[in-house]
């Protein structure tokens, strides 16, 4: 059976994104490889063994074009409403609160913030399947 480790995303700038990452989610650098062209970074928190590595491409001067096969990634919290407020008072401009129901049953509360690079993240209420 697979069991999933990290996603991989490519920033800009490697001090503006573990800065956003770290205040965003409590994600600090578990480790950092230095290599001559690239560095990559692992960031992780205790409540999870999931690592997002940030790989930083030295030769790169001008923000990714993410396409349009990126999706989002996920995180999922305690206090929905209380992260949503620490967001925007961290200016990180969270779109509002969506309460996702099907059939007249929540399925979801969630918001979506982009990170330095374009990336969307999705910040869900633990609930249900997303905990």
């Amino acid at each position: 059976m697979a069991k999933t480790i990290h996603s991989m995303i490519r920033v800009l700038d490697e001090k503006i994104s573990c800065d956003f990452y770290t205040k965003a989610f409590d994600l600090s650098i578990a480790d950092r490889l230095d290599f001559d062209s690239f560095t990559l970074i692992y960031l992780s928190n205790s409540e999870s063994n999931f690592e997002v590595e940030l790989t930083v491409n030295k030769d790169q001067k001008t923000p990714y074009n993410l396409g349009d096969g990126y999706g989002h990634l996920a995180v999922s919290v305690d206090d929905l409403d209380a992260e949503h407020k620490r967001f925007t008072e961290l200016n990180f401009k969270p779109r509002d609160i969506v309460d996702f129901e099907n059939n007249g049953e929540l399925i979801a509360r969630f918001f979506f913030v982009q990170d330095p690079d374009g990336y969307q993240i999705e910040v869900l209420q633990r609930h249900g399947r997303f905990k």
